[in-house]
């Protein structure tokens, strides 16, 4: 368990979990089944992304690409064997000259094996394999940190989403209030103790939140849409079962963490498969050496009765032309460009760390104060309305409470769930487990 594990929750904007009630039968996707009777929590929509993504699956793919180039490095120290079969015909010229086209039987023929083994190659092929093993792990951690990357688009929609839900139930009761407040003040007006201001005003006010209940409306679906598109089916039921921390422990600590990121391991093993692609180049400036034996099973005319030769072959480069000086500039730029690129990465990983840590902090402060604001409001929501029935306060005073009562609450709903984003973003930005990040947060 991670040290996110040891802090003490805090509640969501209600007391009730947030379940939107839906059944659905049990899907497949992929060879993978998800219960959708049930709502889908962020780990679900989380795993259901992951099958989805295009991205995570052209990672997996230039892993084995990468595997593939491996195979390809290793041909280069293992024998190469063939079978080879030739006969050859010829014509006769006439005694005068002419062409005459007359074949006779087979004159030559020759089968044999044949093996093939580079004994030293400028150190080539051990620069390769190493290179491509470099590769590989490359490949590895950048699609651990794009399915991380995926973790942070996911939880933004999920909660997304969820606001809007929470934001539509928050309006819908100001709506309510603002229904009851209209019918009250034209049951005193009928009595004559309103005057019919006062009912134009609070209408004003209902057309105004009426307005708002439709953009609100409009944001969710947009919500639902991301959501889906991210997850690939339709979203029917959701539920929310993580919970923001109270507080964070010292910035240095998640600080510390940043050489764990799988993207600034990324760099650095993409820095090592730079070198070792410049050794491969460099290497054509040695000599070669190889050898190459034959073993015939069959041979005619003057070479008849040879079973077996090998030949050895040495090429020592002199002058090419400048072509291999050039590319091993080229590869030699190369290699400052990625040994730059993790050093870049080096220095604004912990920026990141920070930028996310502080974000969070201030989102968690923002959010204790907006919860005391919410409930203040709220007492005084109660406590207007009960002096206005005992005629110590206007209906401007009802109204204005009101609407204070409105804005403290979306405002409230809306630090919560951004407080939970930039939660999940870092520990995205730490670089930590996903799988350990999802089972530790539940």
């Amino acid at each position: 368990m991670t040290v996110f594990g040891l802090i003490m929750p805090l509640a969501n904007a209600s007391d009730a979990p947030i379940v939107i009630d839906h059944i659905k039968p049990v899907k497949e996707v992929n060879n993978r089944t998800f219960d959708l009777s049930r709502p889908l929590t962020l780990a679900d929509c989380y795993k259901l992304a992951l099958i989805q993504s295009e991205l995570i699956a052209i990672n997996a793919n230039l892993i084995k690409e990468t595997e593939a180039r491996f195979l390809q490095a290793m041909s280069i120290v293992m024998p190469y064997f063939s079978f080879e079969s030739m006969d050859m015909q010829e014509s006769i010229p006439s005694d005068k000259g002419k062409t005459l086209s007359t074949l006779k039987p087979t004159k030559y023929s020759e089968r044999q094996f044949q093996v093939n083994q580079d004994l030293f190659s400028g150190f080539k092929a051990i620069a390769a394999i190493s290179g491509s093993r470099f590769e590989k792990q490359q490949r590895a951690q950048e699609k651990i940190r794009a399915e991380q990357l995926l973790l942070v688009d996911v939880s933004s929609a999920f909660y997304q989403y969820i606001e809007k839900k929470e934001d539509m139930k928050a309006a819908l009761r100001i709506k309510k209030a603002l229904l009851d407040r209209v019918r009250e003040l034209k049951l005193r007006e009928d009595l004559g103790r309103s005057r019919p201001s006062e009912v134009v005003n609070a209408k004003a006010q209902l057309y105004t939140i009426e307005a708002n209940i439709k953009l609100i409306r409009s944001q969710e679906i947009v919500a639902k849409q991301l959501l889906e598109f991210l997850i690939g089916i339709p979203v029917n039921s959701v539920v929310d079962s993580y919970e923001i921390p109270v507080s964070l422990l010292p910035e240095e600590y998640y600080v510390a963490k940043f050489l764990k990121r799988p993207d600034l391991k990324a760099k650095e093993y993409a820095w090592q498969y730079s070198k070792k692609q410049l050794a491969v180049i460099n290497s054509d400036f040695l000599p070669a050496v190889s050898w190459q034996g034959n073993f015939y099973t069959q041979r005619t005319a003057f070479d008849k009765g040879t079973d077996w030769d090998i030949m050895l072959n040495i090429s020592v480069p002199i002058f090419d032309g400048t072509e291999i000086v050039g590319r091993s500039r080229e590869y030699t730029l190369k290699m400052q460009d990625s040994q730059l690129e993790y050093l870049r990465l080096r220095r604004y990983a912990p920026y990141d760390i920070k930028d996310s840590y502080v974000r969070l902090d201030t989102a968690l402060a923002v959010h204790e104060n907006l919860r005391k604001a919410f409930h203040t409001a709220k007492v005084n929501y109660y406590l207007q309305r009960k002096d206005y029935t005992r005629s110590l306060v206007s209906n401007l005073d009802v109204l204005a409470a009101i609407q204070t009562l409105q804005d403290a609450q979306r405002n409230y709903i809306q630090a919560i769930y951004e407080a939970k984003r930039l939660y999940w973003k870092l520990r995205v930005a730490v670089g930590e487990s996903i799988e350990e990040a999802l089972n530790d947060a539940i």
